[in-house]
């Protein structure tokens, strides 16, 4: 979008904001989400409330989260969202790691909400201990045409930052939703996918106790490997599968 001002003309400034959720859990998906608007309506997220989504009640987190959604609709703002499958997470950990891998989701969601012309300012929750080789693995993720832009890499940006908030909350918000319905498509409670929560624990053993791990889970994990062990006295099997990505880059598509 083009404005006129005493001068000439000038490209209005936009920003990025990328988070995720799902880093840690043993079964389900890691999400990843983009979202790209004109600087000046990050005032309209400060409203609604945005902050970082682990501070949020489950209620009012889905309540921010259908504002947003109103809200980018209205105002055309651009969201993506990655859904990293485990089959897809344990591929990529064979030969690599999940901060490498999320470079890649960061990457890949970024260029679905902007375009590198119009030289966005981005700013992400940086996930490697590394804060400034976090930004500078994801810059060069996404490739020259983006060398003109300018990333800010920090740990916990989205408590600082409501943009990443917005992000967070996507992305909390969708992987929510997805391990809901892995439970009732296994027809057990997973509860939240993380290996201290009871009910995962509980649920990681019933889906351990097959001819081979539930394909939910992360094989990868050191806990998964354990239980498998426990429960069937031998090696866990090796995964060969295809990459397990699956991706929503429309509001319409998502529930």
């Amino acid at each position: 979008m083009y404005e006129a001002d005493s001068i000439g003309w000038h490209v209005e400034k936009v920003d990025l904001g990328v988070d995720e959720a799902g880093r840690g859990p043993a079964l389900g998906p890691l999400v990843v989400c983009a979202i790209s608007m004109p600087k000046e309506d990050r005032r309209i997220l400060s409203d609604l409330g945005v902050k970082d989504s682990k501070k949020l009640s489950k209620k009012r987190r889905e309540e921010i989260y259908q504002e947003i959604i109103a809200q980018s609709v209205s105002m055309n703002w651009s969201i993506a969202v990655e859904i990293c499958e485990a089959e897809r997470i344990d591929k990529w950990m064979s030969n690599g790691n999940l901060n490498s891998l999320e470079v890649k989701l960061f990457s890949e969601a970024i260029c679905k909400v902007a375009n590198p012309a119009k030289k966005p300012s981005i700013f992400v929750d940086a996930c490697d201990v590394d804060e400034a080789r976090f930004g500078k693995n994801v810059m060069a993720s996404l490739g020259s045409e983006w060398l003109k832009c300018e990333i800010c890499s920090l740990h916990k940006l989205d408590e600082k930052d409501s943009l990443v908030g917005a992000a967070s909350i996507i992305a909390k918000k969708v992987r929510d939703d997805e391990v809901e319905k892995l439970s009732k498509q296994v027809g057990i409670e997973l509860g939240s996918g993380y290996p201290a929560d009871p009910l995962t624990k509980i649920a990681i053993r019933e889906l351990c106790n097959l001819e081979m791990p539930h394909e939910c889970l992360r094989w990868s994990w050191s806990n998964v490997k354990r239980v498998w062990i426990e429960e069937n006295k031998r090696p866990l099997p090796k995964r060969y599968l295809d990459e397990g990505e699956k991706t929503q880059t429309a509001i319409h598509e998502w529930k």
